[in-house]
């Protein structure tokens, strides 16, 4: 049993520790740990500062907001240093009324956290789906498609495994290639207000059929 850093308590970090610690030890980390865990109403995880938790850690699962993660991780670069990093965030500007914007245009907050943390082994996954599709695929109607992007193929298969354990069939998972590839996967987050509004706050997946 491995352990396993969820940065972010939010509904996305909550939903991966709640399903991940039926198989792993799961250690939260969060800026206000003693509030996250007075809020906790999950299975039996722990709670610590961000950078204690990378370092018990041996994966560490960004779900933090993707417009200002990369700020917050290259503070913690030698705690991250040898270690995989799963990122499962979207980086865009919020605006009122409207879709917003992706904060990195022409490349991706994947790409930008391997090329400032160069010793940790970035992986994209999950950020092409509703938050509870993340850890129960099989509540859409159809079978979807998790998204993988990286360098590192041993970092790859670890991350697939790792889904297996949150109910993804392998089969069900596209590995894109390197770590550029999360560039389109990122742009996904475009559609999202939109779906929203048109179909209200149902679960939702993309899936590559042929």
């Amino acid at each position: 049993m491995s352990t396993i850093a969820i940065l972010g308590s939010g509904r996305v970090g909550r939903a991966l520790a709640t399903k991940l610690a039926t198989t792993h030890d799961v250690v939260v980390g969060s800026r206000a740990p003693d509030d996250a865990a007075a809020a906790w109403e999950g299975p039996a995880v722990e709670f610590a500062r961000v950078g204690d938790a990378i370092r018990r850690a041996d994966l560490v699962v960004n779900a933090t907001p993707g417009e200002s993660a990369l700020e917050r991780l290259i503070e913690h670069r030698e705690a991250l240093d040898g270690k995989i990093l799963v990122d499962v965030s979207n980086a865009t500007e919020r605006v009122e009324g409207g879709p917003g914007h992706l904060v990195y245009p022409g490349s991706s907050l994947a790409e930008h956290l391997q090329e400032a943390l160069p010793g940790t082994r970035v992986v994209k996954t999950l950020n092409t789906m509703l938050f509870m599709v993340m850890t129960a695929p099989s509540v859409l109607a159809h079978p979807a498609t998790a998204l993988l992007s990286g360098d590192d193929d041993e970092a790859k298969a670890t991350v697939r495994d790792l889904l297996g354990d949150l109910g993804w069939p392998s089969d069900q998972v596209l590995d894109l290639g390197g770590i550029a590839t999360a560039r389109g996967a990122e742009a996904l987050i475009l559609l999202v207000p939109d779906l929203l509004r048109a179909r209200g706050f149902a679960p939702f997946a993309i899936s590559i059929v042929s």
